[in-house]
């Protein structure tokens, strides 16, 4: 069972496995620098639904049965799930996963679902009780702008520190610690961090401080320093919000410039794709951590990662009333041996 070292830090004591994992994305997504990396490229946005929200919600079930097959896995295999997505009331998770029949907890963390869902299943099944559980989650470009800014046919003009909502859609199979990496050897559930940030256009400066205090608490907690991380992961900042984060440890003497590395802003070809301060989305961290860092850990290339989802927790209808953007992160460290 999971052993409390803090308030909010807890580490494994049989490293639950991440058994199998799957990418899926759009049609931007796989013209990006990582397309090699995810398990299928979509060029059809709608997912051959006749909504954003529907294909969103496809997206989300196809990726989940990627990972469920490339583990030999069927659906009766898994014992429970933990998913979310952006939309009102989890619909992306609700309406995509109801004919799988799996026992599941919907979760929302804005885009820190991926890190929340996978702390989750890991101190689940580091329990005792979870056998194989997914954590999953998803993002749409086109609902997310319809739900959280404008629809597309308003044709509003984006602020240089507007980031882009990725199609895109990360799941990961845990399971209960086996012979095969990578490994979730402990974790640190976020709190919530409100620096005054209100534009709702800046979500990376409004993420940043969040991201610093659960880097610094897992850091702080651990006795570990960064020099023990191949690499320190966010999703997403974006420019903006990376370059902030970076500044912030530094004050508190932290360096993690030579090793850390955002999901926004690796999503996306900035000379080649105009998608401002990078990508954003529950599914842009979620991909890119399923894609590319697991194959990197299980591999060996990596071998220690601490990977910090961030979410803006933001209501359009508060932001409208001048509400400030609260913000929140969580930390997993996913290591190459258990």
């Amino acid at each position: 069972m999971a052993q409390r070292i803090s308030r909010n830090t807890f580490k494994t004591e049989q490293p639950p496995t991440i058994h199998s994992y799957a990418a899926i994305v759009g049609k931007k997504e796989g013209e990006g620098p990582l397309h090699r990396h995810f398990d299928q490229i979509y060029q059809d946005t709608h997912f051959g639904q006749d909504s954003w929200e529907k294909a969103e919600s496809e997206l989300l079930r196809l990726t989940v049965l990627k990972a469920l097959e490339k583990g030999a896995l069927s659906k009766e295999d898994v014992n429970y799930m933990f998913a979310g997505d952006l939309l009102n009331q989890c619909t992306t998770t609700s309406y995509g996963l109801r004919d799988l029949e799996i026992p599941v907890l919907c979760v929302y963390g804005a885009c820190s679902t991926m890190a929340e869902s996978l702390l989750m299943a890991a101190l689940m099944t580091d329990s005792g009780i979870g056998g194989n559980v997914v954590a999953a989650t998803s993002s749409h470009f086109c609902s997310a702008e319809r739900q959280f800014r404008f629809p597309l046919s308003y044709g509003g003009v984006r602020t240089p520190t507007a980031q882009w909502t990725c199609t895109a859609s990360g799941a990961a199979v845990v399971s209960p610690h086996g012979d095969i990496g990578p490994y979730i050897k402990g974790v640190t559930i976020g709190k919530i961090v409100d620096m005054g940030v209100s534009d709702a256009n800046n979500m990376g400066a409004a993420m940043a401080p969040a991201a610093a205090y659960v880097i610094e608490t897992y850091l702080s907690d651990t006795g570990s320093k960064p020099e023990d991380f191949d690499l320190i992961i966010t999703g997403d900042l974006g420019r903006v919000g990376g370059t902030l984060l970076i500044s912030l440890l530094a004050a508190d003497g932290i360096d993690i410039a030579s090793r850390y590395k955002d999901c926004g802003t690796m999503m996306f070809d900035y000379e080649k794709q105009d998608v401002h301060a990078g990508g954003s989305g529950c599914g842009c961290s979620a991909a890119v951590l399923c894609g590319y860092f697991l194959d990197k850990v299980r591999s060996g290339e990596y071998k220690n990662i601490l990977f910090c989802a961030t979410g803006a927790l933001m209501s359009p209808t508060l932001s409208q009333q001048g509400e400030s953007i609260p913000g929140i992160s969580h930390a997993v460290h996913i290591s190459h041996k258990g």
